[in-house]
């Protein structure tokens, strides 16, 4: 089936789940992560039974601390 990941349009298997997406991309520090699906939040505790489809749109996101 074809998805996009960060704009990239892939061709990928049937059943992939987001958490063997994140494997498959090499995803930097998968533990801080947050994936939208479609721009919707997928909680972590999700992406073991979140299966893609046909079409999805996949973004990882990390959110970054700082300041004063």
């Amino acid at each position: 089936m074809n998805i996009k990941v960060a704009g990239v349009k892939k061709e990928v298997a049937d059943t992939l789940s987001v958490a063997q997406l994140i494997i498959d991309e090499r995803v930097e520090t998968p533990e801080y992560v947050t994936v939208t699906v479609n721009d919707e939040f997928i909680d972590s505790d999700a992406f073991e039974k979140t299966l893609l489809k046909e079409g999805d749109e996949i973004e990882f996101l990390y959110f970054m601390g700082g300041g004063r």
